[in-house]
């Protein structure tokens, strides 16, 4: 008989059941009871009910081996896709939930001044799930990682105070980092710890007191904040331009081919178009030059496939022949 954590078992011998929610050896697990208490009890002695697993078709159950599964954690994973540096394309982002609570999340990136959710759902114990894919040359982009994260048991459980974590990561800081071998990811990843220390007692339930029910007593109301004229309001500005030239997307283009160039340009493309049409953008200039023609045919079959937009050449008088004018309506 296989148990793993989140197994949810009855007793052989005894009435009674619970969750599984860390081993001990390899003969004996923690059962966690509905009052909270965990108690250790033999696994020939127990009977699996059902596994409660979140249902969620992005996520990846964890194998958990018994050095791995004995602490409870929560980690941000960066997943190169090679082994040797030199050769790393792109990377990975992974949110690997160690721990024996279901995790309600949200995973944003920095975006200028602004964060800009990218996932979010619920993952269930001893799961992890894919957030991101980026390409090497614009990992300088996503150096700010915000993971929030709410944990819970459905089930009587220890409250756990919410998650909420920024992650400045770049690549100093990742050659400073160690490349750790897990058997979840094919190749070497770099972990980052956002939670641990899960059984620490903290302090999270708070009780009103005199001072706070006198507050509570004098208000009388809640003012509704004063409009401002539009006049007065800073108008946002509802257009964006973009220079696809190689030379302004990289450091240096010595070692790169026709079609990693065209890839590279498709790629921040993509990405200007799709925050123009999730931000409001009305209008977007997109400098492509001349060339061969092959850049601007690629950009207008990504334009074919969206709906409510408007595209033609730019002012010939700014840009020559080399750009492109797209409206979204």
């Amino acid at each position: 008989m296989k148990l793993r954590i989140g197994d949810k078992v009855r007793f052989l011998n005894e009435v009674g059941e619970g969750i599984i929610t860390r081993f001990k050896d390899k003969e004996t697990v923690f059962v966690e009871m509905k009052d909270g208490f965990e108690i250790p009890y033999l696994c020939k002695q127990l009977v699996p009910i059902h596994t409660e697993l979140i249902l969620n078709p992005e996520v990846e159950n964890i194998e958990m081996e018994l050095e791995t599964i004995l602490s409870d954690s929560i980690y941000f994973i960066i997943e190169p896709d090679h082994e040797l540096p030199a050769l790393v394309s792109d990377y990975k982002f992974y949110l690997f939930n160690s721990s024996s609570y279901n995790v309600s999340f949200s995973y944003s990136v920095k975006d200028d001044e602004y964060f800009q959710t990218l996932k979010h759902g619920e993952l269930g114990s001893y799961q992890k799930i894919f957030l991101k894919q980026v390409k090497k040359n614009f990992f300088k982009e996503y150096v700010y990682h915000k993971v929030e994260c709410l944990f819970f048991k459905n089930m009587h459980y220890k409250s756990q105070i919410p998650l909420a974590e920024i992650l400045y990561i770049n690549d100093k800081i990742m050659s400073q980092s160690t490349l750790i071998q897990h058997n979840e990811f094919k190749f070497p990843v770099y972990a980052y710890i956002l939670k641990e220390n899960f059984l620490d007692k903290e302090v999270i339930e708070r009780a009103l007191n005199i001072e706070d029910v006198m507050r509570l007593k004098a208000i009388k109301e809640f003012k509704q904040p004063q409009k401002k004229s539009i006049a007065k309001q800073k108008i946002k500005d509802l257009t964006k331009e973009i220079d696809l030239h190689i030379e302004e997307l990289v450091d240096s283009k010595s070692s790169l081919t026709n079609s990693e160039i065209l890839s590279i340009q498709l790629e921040r493309f993509e990405k200007e178009i799709q925050y123009c049409l999730s931000n409001g953008i009305k209008k977007l200039i997109v400098i492509h030059g001349v060339g061969n023609g092959k850049l601007k045919q690629e950009i207008i079959s990504v334009l074919k496939t969206i709906d409510d937009i408007s595209y033609y050449d730019a002012s010939y008088k700014n840009y020559g022949y080399g750009a492109t004018e797209i409206m979204i309506h």
